[in-house]
């Protein structure tokens, strides 16, 4: 995979590139746009995510607001082995798993924007010598929303 930045506008292009074949592999010619706004501006959905630990749990939240309207509360408690880092994924993969059931009318914009405050998950996603997990999961999710013309923008 190659990470291209165009650092005029934050915009990452991730593009997949063919390596030993297996079944997870994203195909070649499938690439998703990561980009990173500091500002929200218009999306149709906005998106909160956050994942904590502390000694008694691990667990992630996602807020799904819908023409700022919110319509999904998302809780989802990890392994209390698993790090923050991972419960901070898992509320993105759990966002996107969310995305996938969602229907909205063919004449609305299909944007989304979501925010999350884990810079080590946005790290990750761009780098494409990344392979963990839920790294993966989240690219695969965001690459088939993309193919269902959502646009998906990380901030």
């Amino acid at each position: 995979m190659e990470v291209t930045k165009y650092s005029s506008h934050h915009l990452f292009v991730v593009q997949c590139c063919h390596e030993a074949e297996s079944k997870d592999r994203t195909h070649p010619a499938d690439s998703v746009r990561i980009s990173e706004q500091n500002e929200a501006k218009g999306h149709t959905i906005q998106i909160f995510t956050d994942g904590s630990k502390n000694e008694r749990r691990v667990g992630s939240r996602t807020a799904i607001y819908i023409q700022n309207k919110l319509t999904h509360q998302i809780k989802h408690k990890l392994h209390n082995r698993s790090s923050n880092i991972q419960a901070e994924q898992m509320s993105i993969v759990k966002a996107l798993q969310a995305i996938e059931t969602i229907k909205i009318s063919n004449n609305t914009p299909r944007t989304i924007m979501i925010h999350t405050d884990s810079r080590i998950s946005l790290e990750s996603l761009k780098n494409m010598k990344n392979r963990k997990h839920l790294i993966k999961e989240i690219r695969k999710k965001t690459i088939l929303l993309e193919k269902e013309n959502w646009h998906i923008e990380y901030t």
